[in-house]
């Protein structure tokens, strides 16, 4: 790849995604777009532009304009929001995706990553151990759109030979940028208001347990993934991936390991209907075997890494 496109560069994942990708392969060779206001450490280092995913006409100009060959699409209205608007989860989650892959088509774009989710799984799914290949039948519309945009994603590998690949993310942890309304949103605030509160009030039951991933192990495997070799692939668009799953209570523990004087209660909402439809644990061997997937992060490894970064970030700002 020469010249990457990212769409939703402003999101949880984009914000981070886009500047180890502008370390890979140059801050002029990284173009960053979103709908939102693009943060000022990725628009001062390189080259972005405002795009709305539904704007076809303004995608492939983008395109045409920077010779992209690669794209890496990160837009997306998640679970939570989704449920609550469920028709905008279906414009830009569905029409998006297909405008993607219509001017990857017509443009001759080499590489197309866009991930799936642990959503794309329903209460039908075995939940521990879940296979790579398993029903999939979501109670979400963010789910519904995951499935589709994975049987998509194949039939552009089927039917036109194009390069199109995905995995279905856990709930991903970071300390960079704020999640952006996922039923995982739980497993970033926990950690903020620890710290800034010594409690936290969360959304899910404390034995709610979910398949996770501490930020630098998805952009390590959403690298990996970019940049596997096709030939090795027998997946395509709907790769597994795990790295750690445990419940809020276990998590909660590991925090009071570091801040004991921690307290947490616990008054689950309409999201914890989204989580009891979704795995405990993953199998990820698909992953493995295809392109060398292995995580690096546990639970304690995280909590302290998260602790750490977080309090630098609070003292930074009211310095």
């Amino acid at each position: 790849m020469k010249n990457i496109l990212v769409i939703g560069c402003a999101g949880q994942i984009g914000t981070e995604l886009t500047m180890e990708l502008r370390k890979l392969y140059g801050d002029e060779h990284v173009i960053a777009t979103d709908l939102k206001n693009i943060p000022p450490v990725i628009s001062e280092r390189g080259p972005s532009e405002h795009l709305d995913i539904l704007d076809k006409e303004k995608l492939k100009q983008i395109v045409n304009k920077y010779s992209i060959d690669g794209i890496v699409n990160l837009a997306a209205i998640l679970s939570a929001v989704g449920e609550e608007h469920p028709m905008l989860a279906w414009n830009v989650n569905m029409n998006g995706l297909i405008n993607v892959l219509e001017v990857a088509r017509e443009q001759k774009v080499k590489r197309v990553l866009t991930p799936s989710s642990i959503a794309a799984f329903g209460p039908e799914t075995p939940i521990d151990n879940t296979p790579q290949e398993t029903v999939l039948r979501p109670k979400t519309m963010y789910g519904i759109t995951k499935v589709a945009g994975e049987l998509l994603g194949d039939y552009y590998v089927a039917k036109y030979g194009m390069d199109i690949r995905g995995l279905r993310y856990p709930g991903i942890i970071s300390h960079e940028a704020m999640p952006g309304g996922g039923t995982t949103d739980y497993a970033v605030e926990i950690y903020y208001e620890a710290i800034k509160k010594g409690k936290y009030t969360s959304f899910v039951s404390a034995d709610t347990m979910l398949p996770m991933m501490y930020m630098p192990d998805c952009l390590r495997a959403t690298i990996q993934l970019f940049t596997a070799d096709k030939a090795q692939l027998k997946h395509h668009a709907d790769f597994n991936l795990a790295a750690m799953s445990f419940t809020v209570k276990e998590m909660a523990d590991s925090i009071k390991k570091y801040i004991p004087e921690f307290e947490i209660d616990y008054k689950p909402d309409f999201r914890q209907a989204i989580a009891d439809t979704w795995p405990n644990t993953i199998d990820d061997s698909a992953a493995r075997e295809e392109w060398g997937w292995k995580p690096e992060y546990n639970l304690d490894k995280m909590t302290q890494d998260m602790l750490l970064h977080i309090k630098k970030k609070l003292e930074t700002v009211e310095a």
